[in-house]
């Protein structure tokens, strides 16, 4: 078996063990009470704990750039580019007219 199918018959295995150990303190133990309260509280802090935390996220993140300013910038670089492509162009041609003007000599 690989890996991943070890820790998945694992997981499988410890799943099942518990749902039973779970039912049977449940139903079968005076300790029922007790198990509901921490389960109780055990699914109220991991939901309330998932939102506090995505409400830090997003109070601590700063907020993004407006698209107006990411098109100017876009342009900007755009503009830049154009313009490398065209000094290159021109100094392509002046060399290739220079190399025509010494092979006519």
């Amino acid at each position: 078996m690989h890996k991943d199918q070890i820790i998945g018959t694992g997981l499988l295995i410890l799943s099942i063990i518990v749902i039973i150990v779970y039912g049977y303190i449940l139903f079968g133990t005076q300790h029922s009470l007790i198990l509901l309260k921490i389960t109780g509280m055990v699914a109220v802090a991991g939901v309330f704990g998932v939102l506090g935390w995505i409400g830090y996220t997003l109070a601590t993140t700063p907020p993004p750039k407006p698209i107006e300013e990411i098109e100017k910038e876009l342009e900007e670089e755009l503009k830049k580019l154009e313009n490398e492509m065209k000094e290159e162009s021109e100094k392509k041609e002046s060399t290739e007219k220079t190399e025509e003007q010494k092979k006519q000599e």
